[in-house]
């Protein structure tokens, strides 16, 4: 069974930052190794501050929870991080989350389906699940009206294309 334990790290910081720091998220998929979302700042903040300092605690909040653990498998993460985190001279210890994001503007409807499909279906392909909305993980619960660790707003289909 694969422990989520990570993950929900990641969920409670999104909560957090929602609730905090004017995260706004329309779609998400917290995949074992990765994670995609859709997502603004409400303005207060660039959302590349918001993302930055969320990255940070939830890596401080993996790390301490792995050193906790103390096992094989924990350890062997812990040894990834270490290495990947020896490589810069800027990070003291632990490297957990790739640099940067990779922001898209989202400029029509079709688009705008085109990637939360995508974000919806990681979970698909990686054979995680046979439908995307089975993925507790993800917010296409949240468009299946189903169940789900986080609130979104969610994106009409009936969008309107602004040129």
């Amino acid at each position: 069974m694969q422990d989520d334990s990570n993950k929900m790290i990641i969920v409670d910081a999104i909560k957090f930052y929602q609730q905090h720091r004017g995260l706004i998220i329309y779609a998400y998929c917290i995949m074992p190794n990765h994670v995609h979302l859709m997502a603004q700042s409400n303005g207060k903040e660039t959302l590349s501050a918001v993302l930055r300092d969320l990255k940070k605690y939830t890596s401080k909040a993996m790390i301490k929870k792995l050193e906790k653990e103390n096992n094989v498998e924990t350890n062997n993460a812990l040894t990834i991080f270490k290495e990947a985190g020896e490589k810069l001279k800027r990070i003291k210890n632990y490297k957990v989350w790739q640099d940067g994001n990779r922001p898209m503007v989202l400029y029509t409807n079709k688009f705008i389906w085109q990637k939360i499909n995508y974000i919806h279906n990681n979970a698909v392909e990686a054979g995680l699940v046979s439908i995307p909305e089975d993925y507790m993980f993800s917010s296409a619960r949240n468009y299946a009206e189903l169940n789900s660790l986080l609130e979104i707003d969610l994106i009409s289909r009936e969008l309107i294309t602004v040129k």
